[in-house]
């Protein structure tokens, strides 16, 4: 699929690995509708971008409700702008590490595991399934008849996840769990879905790391021995975009990277 004359909507747009897609689906020709919760990134991405090729809307992706108000103002825009609607992606996430029992043998809060629960993996089912209607009644193209695409972030945790990161590994293995399911589901729409699982890459969720977490995480690294770059990740992306063969797979973006139980 060309991603030229299309719309994209991206949720965690405004920093990290999100943005760097909002910037490359712009760069190449299409549309994007942010959606995020932070009020200073996101207009100040749009004035990078320019308001003609990206439209940003306040969005929580843990409130359905708050997701229901984004859907109509960005069917509103694809209207006036002409271009149909051609993929989602989810990439809002948080990772709130805690043992499921301390050393105090207290367990895990369950409003901790809540948290990343409706952002992670509650919050990209629900923004996936409340824009779909949109995506599955844009017009096709191409001799296949697709209509769009689905790019879910799952992450290396939902396979070799590290202590402290039950809940987090959770909501990651479901992400990619969900994929061929939902491949499944939308084919006879024409709507493929592809899920990218990276390890440790730069992004608003590293960026509190100290430098001796990162140092221990750099040393679980292959090649190369450093944490990936958004740009690295945007690309994946935006060949998932384009190449209408990948569906229904989740696509480790590791480096080789496997992490141990403990740093």
């Amino acid at each position: 699929m060309k991603i030229e004359g299309r719309t994209f909507v991206v949720s965690g747009g405004a920093s990290g690995l999100g943005r760097a897609c909002v910037r490359d689906i712009c760069r190449l020709g299409g549309n994007v509708v942010i959606l995020d919760m932070n009020e200073e990134l996101g207009p100040a991405l749009i004035k990078e971008l320019g308001a003609g090729s990206a439209k940003f809307l306040v969005c929580d992706v843990s409130d359905t409700g708050s997701i229901a108000s984004a859907v109509m103002p960005t069917v509103s825009w694809i209207k006036e702008t002409g271009k149909p609607l051609g993929g989602i992606i989810p990439a809002a996430g948080v990772g709130r590490p805690g043992l499921i029992l301390n050393k105090a043998n207290e367990p895990v809060p369950l409003s901790q595991i809540d948290f990343v629960l409706s952002i992670n993996l509650r919050g990209t089912l629900d923004l996936v399934r409340q824009f779909l209607p949109a995506l599955a009644t844009s017009p096709p193209f191409s001799s296949d008849n697709e209509r769009g695409v689905i790019v879910m972030v799952s992450s290396s945790a939902a396979f070799d996840g590290q202590m402290g990161q039950v809940a987090y590994a959770a909501s990651k293995g479901a992400v990619a769990s969900m994929t061929l399911p939902m491949a499944r589901d939308l084919s006879r729409f024409g709507i493929r879905v592809v899920t990218v699982a990276p390890s440790m890459f730069e992004s608003a969720m590293t960026a509190g790391m100290s430098d001796k977490v990162r140092k221990g995480l750099e040393k679980a690294m292959e090649f190369p021995a450093r944490a990936g770059k958004p740009e690295e990740f945007s690309a994946l992306v935006r060949h998932a975009i384009e190449n209408v063969m990948l569906n229904g797979v989740v696509i480790r973006l590791d480096g080789a990277t496997r992490m141990p139980s403990k740093l």
